[in-house]
């Protein structure tokens, strides 16, 4: 292997300057979110979800964001997974935006909350049958035997829902992260990143440059 501290490359993208920041934050994702869908990223909309269990243990895994509303950042999930069990014990989450082949990424720090279970069910109704089935078959996070097990589980699924709506599962929800604090980074030659962090001080967002 190739020696780590070898690999380097200048970031000559773009850059970022307070004249094109937004008011509000997640007016500017909106356009670099759009940005990444145009650039043909593969899953723009991937998302680094991290989170902390009551020991004080940080966990990361990939979501995909569905949704972004006025109030902020939604995806879905099983609730019987890790995530879930950690955002019931402490709801501050972080969210990062890894748009690596545009020099950018986006961290987001909020609080996430449960979703009603009106939103949920519209949302999994419109998904792909297999991915309704899916969700049926797998309770996320809990130990397996084999994959095999998991099919037969699919297939047990499949045969109960061969006709009609499948139903919205009980443990199966999501959450909205409404975000207190957003940072955009841009690469930059020499290492010299743009960095612009805005926070929310009651309705009102003020934005701020940061070094790299």
């Amino acid at each position: 292997m190739k020696p780590l501290h070898d690999l380097r490359k200048e970031y000559k993208k773009g850059n970022l300057n307070r004249e094109a920041l937004t008011e509000n934050p997640l007016d500017l994702f909106k356009i670099w979110m759009q940005e990444a869908i145009d650039s043909q990223l593969p899953d723009p909309n991937a998302m680094t979800v991290a989170t902390v269990d009551k020991s004080g243990q940080p966990s990361q895994r990939i979501v995909l964001l569905k949704d972004l509303k006025d109030e902020g950042f939604i995806f879905y999930t099983n609730l019987g997974s890790r995530k879930a069990a950690d955002i019931a014990e402490n709801p501050r989450i972080s969210l990062h935006f890894p748009w690596y082949f545009l020099e950018r990424q986006v961290r987001v720090s909020g609080v996430a909350e449960p979703l009603s279970r009106k939103t949920v069910a519209a949302y999994f109704l419109s998904r792909p049958k297999e991915s309704q089935l899916g969700a049926w078959a797998s309770q996320q996070s809990t130990p397996i035997s084999t994959k095999q097990l998991l099919l037969t589980q699919y297939q047990q699924m499949k045969a109960k829902f061969s006709s009609g709506e499948i139903p919205l599962p009980d443990f199966w929800g999501g959450y909205l992260v409404k975000p207190h604090q957003i940072e955009f980074w841009q690469g930059g030659e020499h290492r010299l990143h743009d960095r612009f962090e805005y926070n929310k001080n009651d309705s009102n967002w003020t934005s701020t440059r940061l070094m790299p």
